[in-house]
């Protein structure tokens, strides 16, 4: 029910669904005793109710929708321009936005128009108040002062991968920042490490490291067939906030893209609305990877009433975000034709989270175009999924134990049943 509808528009999709897919079966480690749990995300991270800006009726996807738009709180006042004249890149952000309007508003109006009509983005909530969590993420810092420790030579790396279960199922002591850790079981795990609790999906693997200490990933020797990358890109607004780390755009090209990428590897990489960072990635940043750029897709974000997050026109925040596909070379050995084509200007439409650079999982939408048995990789992940490797300096940030409930269970649950779906339950996957 993760995806809930499909069509050759794009998809609608339900963000807290693919991430409690891997959380069914969940076992609590407590030093040596195991005990089984049932994990879910807490749902009111996706309670995105009313739309950022009430500015007549701006932030709907249809105006005939612009009266359910409800008042929110009082815009911040603007600084008053100097210059009436836009800059640049101003003028560019304008041309790029109006070329692609049409291709957002009538696709998002079909996509929300047949979501509703199988009772999903109705506006209808759980009346049970939670708040929203919040968590000091130390992660990145902790990165940091593992630089100081010494890097382990390649001959000296007899094991690039680590196990999170020791053979008669215990939890092992790992080393999160120097080798990559697994979870090879069918099963998630609520485990601790630097002292917090972390809950872990099952068949995944991780690298808790910075830009300058990826080479673990790569010493493994595993080659991936989907890559998706969530820079953490420059910008004024993150330079004030200081909300994360930022990296200029020329250091992506030092990304071991090509060491990491299998024949034909599909890239995707999420890119904000800022015209200079597209220009980078498809003049640039792909073309040094030898990857061909393919397709263009928008995330269109809405409220649980499917109205935009924020006015389609508005000059300050879009309701979109931009992925830019492309392919990597392929061997003279595999058939070009073995490949689905990739569609260009597809819509991801979905509720966003409320914690800030939680993207939705692209795992169920890409499947296609890369086969169910893709080993598939996220870099700059701040969070991870089941059968995937992810790395980032703050790759467990998401997984944090205060982002779920945790109850007991008696043994694991049947797969089929979804305790962790947000009220109203969800409706059946519809493709057209």
């Amino acid at each position: 029910m993760s995806v809930v509808f499909q069509s050759s528009s794009g998809w609608v999709l339900d963000s807290l669904s693919l991430i409690n897919r891997g959380y069914q079966q969940c076992i609590r480690w407590a030093d040596s005793d195991k005990s089984h749990v049932k994990c879910c995300f807490k749902w009111r991270c996706f309670q995105i109710l009313k739309s950022r800006y009430n500015l007549s009726g701006g932030a709907a996807v249809e105006g005939e929708h612009s009266d359910v738009l409800h008042k929110t709180d009082k815009p911040s006042k603007k600084r008053k321009r100097k210059h009436s004249e836009l800059n640049q890149g101003e003028i560019d952000s304008k041309a790029f936005h109006e070329k692609i309007r049409s291709v957002i508003l009538e696709g998002t109006k079909l996509l929300v128009d047949s979501a509703r009509s199988l009772g999903y983005l109705t506006g209808e909530t759980d009346t049970v108040e939670e708040p929203l969590p919040s968590q000091e993420c130390s992660l990145a810092a902790l990165c940091e002062m593992a630089k100081e420790l010494p890097l382990v030579e390649d001959e000296e790396q007899k094991e690039c991968i680590q196990l999170l279960a020791t053979e008669d199922g215990c939890a092992a002591h790992v080393d999160l920042f120097s080798q990559v850790t697994e979870n090879k079981e069918d099963w998630a795990a609520v485990v601790t490490m630097m002292g917090e609790e972390y809950v872990i999906p099952p068949n995944t693997a991780f690298l808790l490291s910075d830009f300058t200490r990826i080479q673990p990933l790569v010493q493994c020797g595993r080659k991936f067939d989907l890559i998706v990358i969530d820079p953490p890109w420059e910008n004024k607004s993150v330079k004030r906030s200081r909300r994360y780390s930022f990296l200029p755009s020329t250091q992506l090209k030092r990304l071991p893209v090509p060491q990491l990428s299998s024949s034909g590897c599909l890239l995707v990489t999420w890119v904000t609305n800022r015209p200079s960072h597209l220009r980078f990635v498809r003049d640039e940043l792909y073309p040094h990877w030898g990857v061909q750029v393919v397709a263009e897709w928008f995330w269109l974000k809405v409220t649980t009433s499917g109205q935009f997050v924020f006015p389609l026109d508005s000059q300050h925040k879009k309701p979109y975000e931009v992925l830019i596909l492309g392919r990597c070379p392929t061997n003279t050995s595999t058939r070009s034709s073995e490949r689905p084509e990739i569609e260009d200007k597809r819509l991801i439409v979905s509720v966003p989270s409320a914690l800030h650079s939680q993207k939705p999982s692209l795992s169920e939408v890409l499947k296609p175009y890369v086969g169910a048995e893709a080993k598939c990789l996220e870099l700059f992940a701040r969070s991870l999924q089941p059968g995937w490797t992810s790395w980032g300096n703050e790759v467990l940030k998401f997984q944090h134990v205060s982002y779920f409930n945790v109850t007991p269970a008696d043994t694991f649950k049947d797969e089929t049943t979804d305790d962790c779906a947000q009220k109203p339950a969800r409706p059946n996957t519809v493709s057209q």
